[in-house]
C-alpha cells in the first residue's frame, strides 16, 4: 500500500514540474533551462546556455625585429554572467616555417607560465575582464608566424588567430665558391652566420613585389626553392612567362643543392664605412673595425642599413664572410646600375686590397 502511494506521489510531482516547464515562456535565443531536485529537495535553476566569444580586433600585426608587438585578443559571454568566470587563456604559435602548433602562454586567473624561446617576452595585458591580449617583447627574427589565441571555459572553448610580421629585407646569398652549392641546412646556417634567417615565401613574395628580380633559384624556409622575377627574360625561365615567383617546389633538403634567399630586419646599431688613409687586405679590415670598438659588417647588417638607415655609400668594403660589397640609395654614374641595391664585387682573394664596413653595437 505504501508503495503504491510513493508511486502516486512520484506522479503528480511529475506532472506539477512538466506543468511548470510547459508554462514558461519559450526561449528564442538557444539557451535553455534546466530543472532538477537536489539532495536536499530544493529545487534549483541551472544556466547552461552561455555563449563564449573570442575574438581579435586586429588579425594581423606588423613590426621589426628588437621592437615589441601587442596581439589583440578578448572574450566576453553572452549572456553576460552575474558573477567573475575564471577562464583559461592559452596562447600557442606556428612559424611562419610551418611546423607544429606549440604552446607559448597558459594563464588562469592570477596564475601565468610561459615556454620555450619566449619565457621572459611575453605577458598578457589583462587591462579589463576579458582582456587576453598578449604583447611580446624584444622580437627576433624568428618570431614571425601564426598566433592563436584559445580561451577554455569549462566544456566550451574557443579561439581566434593573429598573424605576426615583421618588416624587413629580403637579400639573395651565394656560397663563396659560387652558384647553387647549398643545401637546406648549408642555407640556414649562411643566413644565420649572416645576421638573418631563411626567408619565407610571404617575405619574398612582398619583396617581389617591390621590385626584387633575381634569376638564381634559392631555398625557402618552407624547404622549397624559388626565385622572383620581375621582368622575364629567355635564361630565366622564358621570356614569355609573366612576371612573378617561380617556383620548383619542394626539394630534397639534404644532397640537392641551391643559392638562398635571406631575411633580415631593423638592426639595434649602426653599419658605417670606415674611413682610412689606406685599402686593407681582409684580416687587416677585421683588424682596423676592432680597433675602432666595432666587428666587421655581416651581410645582413648592411642590407638592413641600406634598406631601415638608408646608407648610401660608392666605396666597395669587406664584410665579415669575405665578401666585397656597397650600398647605394641614390643611383648615380660610376656606382653600378640604375635602381637602389648593395652591390656585390663576390669573394675576391682576401690578399686584395679594399675598405670595410663596420658594425657597432647601440650601448
Amino acid at each position: 500500500m505504501s508503495c503504491c502511494f510513493q508511486t502516486v506521489l512520484l506522479l503528480i510531482a511529475h506532472l506539477v514540474l512538466s506543468g511548470w516547464a510547459l508554462a514558461s515562456p519559450t526561449i528564442q535565443n538557444s539557451f535553455f533551462y534546466h530543472v532538477y531536485l537536489n539532495e536536499s529537495s530544493n529545487k534549483g535553476i541551472h544556466f547552461s546556455g552561455m555563449k563564449l566569444h573570442v575574438d581579435s580586433a586586429q588579425p594581423s600585426v606588423f613590426s621589426v625585429r628588437g621592437g615589441n608587438a601587442t596581439l589583440q585578443c578578448k572574450f566576453w559571454y553572452e549572456p553576460e554572467p552575474s558573477s567573475p568566470r575564471e577562464a583559461r587563456v592559452k596562447w600557442s604559435w606556428v612559424s611562419a616555417a610551418g611546423g607544429h602548433e606549440t604552446d607559448l602562454v597558459v594563464a588562469a586567473g592570477p596564475r601565468f607560465r610561459s615556454f620555450g624561446d619566449f619565457r621572459g617576452r611575453v605577458q598578457l595585458r589583462r587591462d579589463f575582464p576579458g582582456d587576453a591580449t598578449l604583447v611580446l617583447n624584444k622580437l627576433q627574427l624568428n618570431d614571425t608566424g601564426r598566433y592563436r589565441c584559445a580561451v577554455v571555459d569549462g566544456l566550451e572553448d574557443q579561439s581566434t588567430v593573429v598573424h605576426l610580421e615583421l618588416q624587413g629585407v629580403v637579400f639573395p646569398y651565394q656560397h663563396p665558391r659560387g652558384r647553387y652549392h647549398l643545401s637546406f641546412l648549408g642555407a640556414q646556417q649562411a643566413c644565420e652566420e649572416q645576421d638573418s634567417t631563411l626567408a619565407t615565401f610571404t617575405q619574398l613574395f612582398r619583396s617581389w613585389k617591390e621590385g626584387l628580380n633575381w634569376c638564381n633559384a634559392g631555398w625557402l624556409a618552407d624547404g622549397t626553392v624559388q626565385y622572383p622575377m620581375t621582368r622575364p627574360r629567355e635564361s630565366c625561365g622564358g621570356a614569355r612567362l609573366p612576371p612573378g615567383v617561380r617556383h620548383y617546389g619542394r626539394q630534397h633538403l639534404y644532397p640537392n643543392r641551391y643559392d638562398v634567399f635571406c631575411f633580415s630586419s631593423l638592426l639595434q646599431g649602426k653599419v658605417y664605412y670606415l674611413q682610412s688613409s689606406r685599402k686593407m687586405n681582409l684580416t687587416e679590415a677585421q683588424h682596423a673595425c676592432q680597433d675602432d670598438r666595432a666587428e666587421i659588417a655581416k651581410v645582413g647588417q648592411l642590407y638592413s642599413a641600406w634598406k631601415f638607415a638608408g646608407l648610401d655609400r660608392c666605396d666597395a668594403g669587406w664584410l665579415a664572410d669575405g665578401s666585397v660589397r656597397y650600398p647605394i640609395t641614390r643611383p648615380r654614374k660610376s656606382c653600378g646600375p640604375s635602381e637602389p641595391g648593395v652591390r656585390s664585387f663576390g669573394f675576391p682573394p682576401p690578399q686584395h686590397k679594399h675598405g670595410v664596413y663596420c658594425y657597432k653595437l647601440d650601448t
